[in-house]
This record gives structure tokens, sequence and C-alpha cells, in this order.
């Protein structure tokens, strides 16, 4: 019988649309062709013209949405917050829930630093948190907890 992870008994979680995870340090918001897409649709542009404002090439080929110069989204707006949250991408959707975030209590603790709706709100149930991290739309890198 395999071992229990150790947030057997669910995790909290809340969105206060405080912006923290859509600013701040440099990262990647990975996107799929479909999301790409559906995002193009959203704002009223082809596919063509949509990629080349709005989305980057990283380093492992994958695609990611561009960052304005102060590392926040390209779709973060101070006023409005998130202005493509219809469409916003699996990544965005699946926060906190991503693998690194639950990887241990050590990592959700480091990402509960930036986010104040970690601990706060309803009770995520097990089967949905792994369920989550399985296919968060992230890079499934884990940092070692002395990088947290």
């Amino acid at each position: 019988m395999s071992e229990l992870p150790w947030y057997k008994d669910g995790l909290r979680f809340a969105c206060t649309r405080c912006g923290h995870c859509c600013t701040g340090e440099p990262g990647a918001v990975r996107v799929s062709e479909d999301e790409v897409e559906r995002l193009a649709r959203l704002v009223g542009l082809d596919l063509a013209d949509f990629s080349e404002r709005y989305t980057r090439l990283l380093a492992d080929g994958t695609t990611s949405l561009s960052e304005k110069l102060n590392f926040e989204c390209v779709f973060w707006s101070g006023e409005q917050g998130c202005t493509v949250y219809a469409a916003r991408p699996k990544q965005c959707r699946t926060w906190p829930f991503w693998e690194r975030n639950v990887a241990s209590s050590e990592h959700w603790r480091a990402a509960a630093r930036g986010c104040p709706g970690i601990g706060q709100g309803p009770l995520f149930e097990l089967a949905t948190i792994a369920r989550t991290a399985a296919d968060d739309g992230t890079s499934g890198e884990v940092p070692h907890a002395d990088e947290l």
C-alpha cells in the first residue's frame, strides 16, 4: 500500500485576487496551442498576430506568455486584474496546486509566503489536489528545499 502524501487531509485555498502570482519575479506562463488559440480569439487577434505580440519561445521549446518589463504578466492590469480571466491558461487555473508547491509541506509554506490565499477558504480534498498537480500546466520542475 502506498503512503499518502503530506496533504492527505486536504489543503485550503481561496484566491484573493492580489495578483502576486501574476507579478513580481520573472517566470514563465506556459501555454498550449489550444490555449493560445483561445486567448487570440478572446482578444480579437489572429493567431500569428497574437503569437508575435503576446508569446515567447522558451529554451525548452515550449511557449510562454510574454512579460512586461517589470515582469508582470502581459495580461495583468493593476486596475482590472487578469484581463483574460475567462481564457486564462491551465497554469493559472491550477495555482496553487502545482506539483512543485505540493511536493512537500516546506514547498507549500514557501508558496504561501507570496500568496495570502493559501491556507484560507475552502478545503480541497486529496484527490482533487493530486489530480490538479499531476496536470498543472507548468514545467513540472520541483526545486530542492534549499532553493525555496
